[in-house]
């Protein structure tokens, strides 16, 4: 009995992005993202292992070697737009925030369950880890084309910074692409809110 339920919501692909070496957490636009078991090929961000970083401090000293379940990120075109209004800036430009992805048409996309698919037509397959947090880092980049606005990025993101993800099945990501949405056919954990 199939684990994963595709549904009839899609989004379609607006942008690719890359962080290449020493570019820091920005990203620059690709016209496509080859995909493999360690991520987008050429992608700082790839690897099968990553050292742990301060999001998973409770679980593992800083620095310890973990599977690399942040190959990607994910983000939401209506979340970057909103994202931009709360901060009172005309845009948010998605190199500026490190965009790996960026769907249009997938509703509520930073709270999809973890252990979601992403499907493309080739079959890629991309499997949601979890929200990716909002941070300080990208309101440095965006301080340089608003100034006085990048201190604005963290609470203006918080809940619509998107998500990270990982490569279950490689392939070809395209712009214009629709990646279909697979979800775990389980109930919400029930004591989570005492969690």
């Amino acid at each position: 009995m199939p684990a994963l339920k595709p549904t009839d919501f899609y989004g379609e692909i607006t942008y690719l992005g890359a962080v290449g070496a020493g570019m820091g957490l920005a990203s620059h636009e690709v016209d496509s993202l080859q995909l493999t078991f360690e991520g987008p090929m050429g992608e700082v961000h790839g690897g099968l292992t990553r050292e742990s970083c301060s999001r998973v401090l409770a679980q593992h000293p800083r620095g310890t070697v973990i599977a690399n379940t942040r190959q990607l990120t994910i983000l939401s075109e209506e979340e970057l737009a909103e994202t931009a209004a709360a901060m009172g800036v005309p845009e948010l430009d998605p190199r500026w925030v490190g965009a790996s992805v960026v769907l249009r048409g997938l509703p509520d996309l930073t709270h999809l369950p973890p252990s979601s698919r992403l499907q493309g037509p080739d079959g890629a397959t991309l499997v949601i880890d979890m929200e990716n947090r909002a941070c300080v880092l990208p309101g440095k980049v965006i301080e340089h084309f608003h100034p006085g606005f990048g201190a604005a990025y963290k609470p203006a993101a918080t809940g619509r910074r998107g998500v990270v993800a990982w490569v279950e099945r490689p392939g070809m990501l395209l712009p214009g692409q629709q990646l279909r949405l697979h979800v775990p056919d389980q109930r919400g954990w029930a004591p989570l809110i005492r969690a």
